[in-house]
């Protein structure tokens, strides 16, 4: 990615922001009247200095840890296994939550505007789940590209808002009259620190750059740095710009009208300008998601790499793209869209917490780096990062007091869950490491006398095949086994062998009154005492579908009871027959999976 693309790959969370981080700092400062909106620009001003902590924060840790992992990498280094862990699961919560949010806020932005939607929100909440899914599957890249219009055109159409509304002298519209109803209260040190841990929702995001470091062109560090800097700069004008227009214009909440709204209506009235902002607003809200599948699968890379998750997270795909991180996310995310109904009220008192506790983790983390590293000028990175981890512990505790009753538990129990998950995944591992021998010189391999057993049946190219492969793995010890099936005539099978003649010895079995793949795991278990015995399962090369439905299924019983009853080397191979065999080179024989 390049600076354009990054922008529009891993900040739309961030810069989506616009459309909620003012109106939740209004809503808490409604409480008290005129006099407590006339706090919006200084909380405000307070959230986007620690906008402006993290950003330079987060440009030392993509220089300090340009392999991407943000905190987790920051952590894993210099503050242990514990912390690493802790920082990593606080973040991969958070991310999952982000692109529920996101989009079940771009679809209640949507049905707003056209309430016959309303009955099919989470049908369109699950479609726009899956179209990221599909474009993130095709690339970073590609998916960022894809966002870069709807991105400049938020962005510019916010710009466009702000400019006309600082240039007006009075609003385009009346104003919304103030809703009775609700007693004021006094403008308190409480009220101010719920409206800041509410308004740093509009934080969210800013990691994300940082976790996804390895993805941006050649010199990398640099295009991570400037893009962070970048969103630093166009989300702090974003946020004061609505903040001042909010104070200048007396705007307040009122049902079903957002403050983003307000802000525009009264900036550039109720036309075409209007409507152009609410649809980038909606398309941006619905498409903030983007940001967690840019830094969370790399993240899931890290962990894997780590042992601490499976490791199939770490294997990309042909388009570069860490597939298994991404279908998890995207099964993560729906689960929670189906559960609460896509309902956005529901899921935004979770949101923000994991990721605070992250940006604490790697702060302090960066301090003890710099501690440690002590390069030219460590000081000052050390005094940014110390600063930053404390505002951050801060906010953390403030967010989390506030929100607890309002669902936060919820992030308290998983996060915990999900270390332990981790550590009991990195624990499996070395177990398997340890009953391989991993790291030990084994003694030189010398060959075994292996007795290679051929399922057959029926007769067949298939047949000839299958015995024709395994000759050349037994150098002649092969054996051909029959189970005989309850409508089969007895005594057929033997017949047609003998003329057939294959110069391979045929045993046959009873498998009329048992499943055929137990009658050939008890006869396996007769001949494994004796020497080593590898099954050779074969079954055709199935291309169409209808190949796929009208087999009996036979091979897979087997394999499955073999594996449960016996000590085999089992070998399930696969022939292409028919045409397809026709077009093999000859010395082809099979292809084994």
């Amino acid at each position: 990615m390049t600076v354009a693309t990054g922008l529009a790959g891993l900040s739309l969370d961030a810069l989506a922001s616009v459309a909620y981080g003012p109106e939740s700092i209004v809503l808490v400062l409604a409480l008290a009247g005129a006099a407590g909106l006339g706090f919006t620009l200084p909380v405000t001003c307070a959230v986007v200095a620690l906008l402006v902590m993290l950003t330079i924060s987060y440009r030392q840790v993509i220089g300090a840890f340009p392999d991407g992992g943000g905190a987790y990498a920051v952590a894993n280094r210099r503050l242990g296994r514990r912390w690493a862990l802790v920082a990593a699961s606080s973040l991969v919560v958070d991310y999952v939550l982000n692109v529920a949010v996101s989009i079940a806020a771009g679809v209640a932005a949507l049905t707003s505007a056209v309430p016959a939607l309303l009955p099919y929100t989470l049908w369109i909440s699950l479609g726009a789940l899956a179209v990221l899914c599909s474009l993130n599957l095709r690339g970073l890249a590609t998916s960022a590209k894809a966002m870069m219009a709807p991105t400049v055109l938020f962005v510019l159409s916010v710009a466009a808002v702000i400019l006309a509304g600082l240039a007006r002298s009075a609003p385009s519209v009346a104003e919304q009259p103030q809703q009775a109803g609700a007693q004021a209260h006094a403008v308190g040190v409480l009220l101010l620190l719920k409206a800041f841990s509410s308004g740093c929702s509009a934080l969210t995001g800013v990691e994300a750059i940082a976790n996804a470091t390895p993805a941006f062109r050649r010199p990398a560090i640099k295009r991570a740095q400037r893009t962070e800097i970048a969103l630093g700069a166009a989300l702090g004008v974003m946020l004061l710009g609505v903040a001042a227009l909010v104070q200048k214009f007396h705007i307040r909440p009122v049902d079903g009208i957002t403050v983003l709204s307000q802000v525009t209506e009264a900036s550039l009235g109720r036309g075409s300008g209007y409507f152009l902002v609410q649809a980038s607003t909606v398309v941006l809200l619905a498409l903030a998601a983007n940001t967690s599948y840019g830094g969370l699968p790399n993240l899931l890379k890290l962990l894997a790499n780590d042992d601490y998750l499976p490791h199939r997270f770490s294997v990309r795909n042909t388009n570069g793209v860490y597939s298994f991180g991404v279908l998890c996310l995207t099964g993560a995310a729906a689960a929670i869209l189906v559960l609460t109904g896509a309902e956005m009220n529901a899921l935004v008192p979770l949101f923000a917490i994991g990721v605070f506790i992250g940006f604490t983790i790697a702060q302090t983390g960066m301090a003890r780096h710099w501690l440690v590293v002590r390069p030219l000028g460590w000081r000052r990175k050390l005094a940014v990062a110390v600063l930053g981890a404390t505002l951050t512990a801060l906010a953390v505790v403030i967010t989390t007091a506030v929100k607890f009753g309002e669902g936060a538990w919820l992030v308290a129990v998983t996060v915990p869950a999900c270390v332990w998950l981790m550590g009991r995944t990195r624990r499996e591992h070395q177990r398997s490491d340890t009953r391989r021998k991993v790291g030990e010189t084994p003694e030189q391999p010398r060959p075994k006398g292996t007795l290679v057993v051929v399922p057959v049946s029926e007769i067949s190219s298939l047949a000839k095949e299958a015995l024709a492969t395994a000759l050349s793995l037994g150098r002649g010890d092969v054996v051909a086994v029959h189970v005989q099936e309850e409508n089969e005539q007895p005594g057929k099978f033997s017949a047609a062998w003998a003329r057939w003649q294959p110069e391979v010895e045929l045993v046959q079995l009873d498998g009329r009154s048992q499943e055929i793949g137990l009658a050939l795991a008890e006869h396996v278990n007769t001949l494994t005492a004796r020497k080593q015995v590898l099954v050779l399962l074969a079954e055709p090369d199935r291309k169409g579908a209808w190949e796929r439905v009208l087999p009996t299924g036979h091979v897979d019983d087997m394999e499955r009871c073999l594996r449960k009853e016996t000590s085999a080397l089992i070998c399930r191979m696969r022939i292409p027959v028919g045409a397809s065999a026709e077009r093999r080179e000859p010395s082809a024989a099979a292809s084994l999976v």
